[in-house]
């Protein structure tokens, strides 16, 4: 947290950065010497940052002779063309043009599925009722794998109909906690973290009809179990899966900058330890992993690098505590670390964490919660509290507000550096912001009666310097990825 301005860019450890912009072109190659009968070099200019600019080359063509001697003259010979000769090429360019065109079509068909959608590997073609058949025909189970999802704060259970493709409330019809426990298995929680289902309203969710349970077998997957019905005697299933959003003390009243946090008040914060020091923050999503940022574990990779502080306030808290190894790190593939563009990772503990009143999960954000521009949201961390300067020894908190992609990509702003893998938050005034220290943990906001992870902290310029706001990994973007990860894993 830090609330004084200073120019130039910042880092947070190993990504906390200004975004780099396009560079100027490279100079040109110098010239090759000319020799007789040999065309000059082309020595192609580019520069692959950003928007790709290219240096064009003027190509001489031109035939030499060599002065001084005599200049033959070609004779031209009449030849008499066959008038069948003519049609055999003839044929042969048209069926070479409709073997083309026939490569073409199935191309297009077999590997870009314009008929269905295709798996992400070994180029399996599938029509779009195959997905969420509860069959798994893709190599990677892909095409199963995002089939059920929550809605809203009230934790709607939703199913994929592969009949509409659409999206429709489960029935409460004939369902239990049994039921309730193995369907957030298959979404990718641990069965100890379950808490209950209940039934709601869906209200306009149930406007093209509901998913029916048609029987249940605990070994096969749920949504090949569930059968597109126009009505339900019951109301919607809400699932709570996690026991998540929910905390002991709420945070004092802000001031410029930010301010101490008091136990309690963000129970789901952790602190990434590397070396015996404090490197990254991170985010409690369930008893076993942790949601942080991928430019944390950039160079720092393997999981014996790595221990996770969890309830603790202070540094020197931990460093006379018991942090909890790390088994697995799972950076986002796509990761891209000039741009920062989808600067998300996840950590998988060896033993799960006891949640108590100062460790707890902080909630995924489900599809549907109001988590629109413009609104409030926290943020906590043990980072700089000045630019530049060293970690804190307390744990920090600051309010912050959310603001739109449009303002945030402004010229005065970012300038177009923000994409869609990003939210940008703060103050456009300066003085509330995160810095260096801060990476990897969590943005929270409270939406109904729970608390939701919005993003992990990213980069930006500086610290809290004026149209400088942080940029975070936008969580709601990358759920389908976390899940895909908890189920796999």
């Amino acid at each position: 947290m830090n609330n004084n301005q200073s120019p130039g860019p910042q880092y947070v450890n190993y990504g906390f950065q200004e975004g780099e912009g396009t560079e100027g072109r490279p100079p040109a190659y110098a010239s090759a010497p000319q020799m007789p009968n040999v065309p000059p070099s082309i020595y192609p200019q580019y520069t692959p940052q950003y928007n790709p600019q290219y240096t064009p080359q003027t190509i001489k063509t031109h035939n030499t002779v060599t002065p001084g001697l005599p200049h033959l003259v070609p004779v031209r010979k009449v030849v008499k063309k066959s008038p069948c000769k003519c049609i055999v090429a003839l044929i042969l360019s048209v069926l070479v043009l409709l073997g083309a065109a026939g490569a073409l079509v199935w191309y297009f068909l077999s590997y870009q599925c314009v008929l269905g959608r295709s798996c992400s590997e070994g180029g399996v073609c599938l029509s779009a009722s195959q997905w969420c058949d509860g069959i798994r025909d893709c190599p990677g189970g892909e095409d199963e794998s995002q089939c059920l999802r929550l809605h809203g704060s009230g934790s709607v259970l939703q199913s994929y109909s592969s009949d509409s493709q659409t999206w429709k409330p489960v029935c409460a019809d004939d369902w239990n906690d049994n039921i309730g426990r193995a369907t957030c298995q298959q979404i990718g929680y641990s069965s100890g973290s379950y808490v209950r289902f209940s039934q709601r309203n869906p209200g306009s969710l149930a406007f093209e009809g509901y998913m029916k349970l048609s029987g249940f077998d605990p070994h096969s997957l749920l949504q090949g179990q569930l059968t597109s019905s126009p009505y339900c005697s019951a109301q919607a299933v809400s699932l709570q899966c996690i026991d998540c959003g929910v905390r002991v003390a709420a945070p004092r009243s802000r001031i410029v900058g930010g301010d101490l946090a008091v136990s309690g008040a963000w129970p789901w914060q952790v602190s990434l330890h590397s070396n015996y020091q404090h490197q990254c923050g991170g985010s409690i999503i369930s008893p076993e992993w942790i949601v942080t940022a991928a430019h944390c574990v950039e160079t720092l990779s393997r999981p014996s690098q790595w221990t996770v502080y969890a309830g603790y306030l202070t540094l020197i808290q931990m460093a006379s505590g018991t942090g909890n190894s790390v088994g697995r790190i799972i950076s986002h593939k796509k990761y891209d670390k000039q741009t920062k563009d989808n600067d998300i990772a996840l950590m998988k503990l060896n033993t799960p964490l006891t949640m108590s009143d100062k460790v707890g999960p902080v909630c995924l954000p489900n599809v549907g919660v109001n988590l629109t521009p413009q609104r409030e949201a926290w943020i906590s961390g043990w980072g700089s509290i000045r630019s530049g300067g060293p970690v804190s020894e307390n744990l920090h908190q600051a309010q912050i507000t959310m603001y739109s992609r449009q303002t945030c990509n402004a010229p005065l702003v970012y300038n177009g550096l923000v994409t869609a893998s990003m939210i940008c938050a703060g103050t456009l005034a300066g003085g509330v912001d995160s810095c260096q220290g801060d990476s990897g943990g969590p943005m929270v906001a409270k939406e109904g009666s729970l608390w939701w992870l919005v993003g992990d902290t990213s980069w930006g310029i500086g610290c809290a310097l004026n149209n400088k706001p942080g940029i975070y990994a936008n969580v709601s973007h990358f759920l389908p990825w976390i899940y895909e990860q908890m189920q796999r894993n």
